[in-house]
């Protein structure tokens, strides 16, 4: 039998955690036309809405039956707007280890989203889910995405060379591709110790307490 993660939503003070949906799709689309989003990530340029549903029927449901990983769309408490993408990849079972990648919204950056939702993913991961290790894979021109590991704890464990493929643009409005070094962190359960937390709610699932 394939182990595969809950089909759950997680809640911060600011923030709720919860499987794509086919709402999203409109806002999904416009977070993924963006400069900085196309420049680290291997999202499809331009991204349509017919990505966007791919992603939300089809790719999402099949990592988590899989037990590949899981998808969250990351919402603001108060507006249900959708803020950003939280994923879990590359899992193993066994291992009890999984890698964490987070987006943001353009428009949501420089309020902590990223931060907060990946620190809740990791909570709910080794307080729940009984897992031993985080991955986070940066790379090494991606200051703010490092930033987010420094904060939430993770350790810098060494550099993957010429590891991964980024983009830049051209004089001519295009996009090309470079090669750059890739960062490793980790985040294992007794670097989260000391953090706020509260007890596990109605659902089974602990979440953590932000102000």
């Amino acid at each position: 039998m394939t182990s595969t993660f809950p089909d759950i939503s997680i809640s911060t003070e600011r923030l709720v955690l919860r499987p794509l949906d086919e709402d999203d799709i409109p806002a999904l689309t416009e977070m993924m036309n963006d400069e900085l989003v196309a420049a680290w990530t291997a999202i499809p340029q331009p991204y349509t809405e017919a990505n966007a549903r791919h992603w939300v029927t089809e790719y999402a449901p099949a990592e988590r039956t899989a037990g590949r990983g899981i998808d969250f769309a990351v919402t603001e408490f108060l507006t249900q707007r959708l803020v950003g993408i939280v994923q879990l990849g590359n899992t193993n079972w066994r291992v009890r280890s999984s890698e964490i990648s987070y987006i943001v919204a353009s428009w949501a950056r420089g309020e902590g989203y990223a931060s907060e939702a990946t620190l809740a993913t990791a909570q709910w991961l080794f307080q729940d889910e009984k897992f031993e290790r985080l991955e986070l894979r940066t790379a090494a021109g991606n200051t703010a995405s490092q930033q987010v590991a420094q904060k939430i704890g993770c350790i810098s464990e060494g550099v993957l060379r010429n590891a991964s493929i980024a983009r830049s643009r051209t004089e001519d409005g295009g996009w090309t591709d470079i090669r750059t070094d890739m960062i490793v962190w980790s985040l294992l359960p007794e670097d989260l110790e000391g953090l706020p937390g509260r007890m596990a709610d109605a659902n089974g699932f602990a979440y953590p307490e932000w102000n």
